[in-house]
């Protein structure tokens, strides 16, 4: 009995080109290619409101926010991280592919926790731009910032959840209860 014929990798800019005439989203990650589905109201509702936030805080600064609709590239995967800032000047300039984000911030749901916390982590952190990585659970409530530390290591700023977002990267603060307004509303 014959082994399943290999299917061939694609290459990063094979995965664009292809995207491109797509009607939905993917990421590329280590050579496979994984749909991205819908959010749900609460993750939609957390991404605008940190988004809407961040564009506020940054006003007048070298730094922008960015959303779902914009792909982040680390080495030769691609992403759509929940919001990003970037303040490269290359990136300001680019129309859909940013490489240098300063800050990256994933809202989690139950199929997605894992992975956030995990493999992409672990991708992200290949970024020598990246200063601080926040994840956001719209179930739970809860807020978990990551930051490299000057050594190069991460350092999870547990003690500071209870006072909502804070980027110190960004010098910026949002309580809890403007990251997650709206969550508990019923449709």
């Amino acid at each position: 009995m014959g082994y399943p014929a290999e299917k061939p990798v694609p290459t990063l800019a094979e995965f664009l080109a292809w995207e491109e005439t797509q009607p939905d989203k993917h990421e590329f990650v280590n050579g496979e290619i994984f749909a991205m589905v819908g959010a749900r109201r609460i993750h939609a509702n957390v991404t605008l409101n940190v988004a809407s936030l961040l564009k506020s805080h940054l006003r007048g600064t070298p730094c922008r926010a960015f959303v779902t609709d914009v792909k982040l590239q680390v080495a030769t995967n691609m992403f759509y991280p929940d919001v990003f800032v970037t303040c490269d000047p290359g990136d300001l300039q680019a129309d859909r592919i940013m490489q240098h984000p300063r800050v990256i911030i994933e809202i989690l749901s139950d199929s997605t926790a894992a992975y956030d916390r995990g493999e992409k982590f672990s991708v992200y952190r290949q970024v020598d731009s990246l200063q601080e990585y926040a994840l956001i659970d719209p179930e739970r409530l809860t807020i978990e910032v990551f930051r490299r530390m000057p050594e190069g290591d991460w350092l999870l700023a547990a003690s500071e959840a209870g006072r909502g977002l804070i980027l110190k990267t960004l010098d910026f603060t949002a309580a809890p209860d403007l990251v997650f307004e709206d969550v508990a509303e019923t449709p």
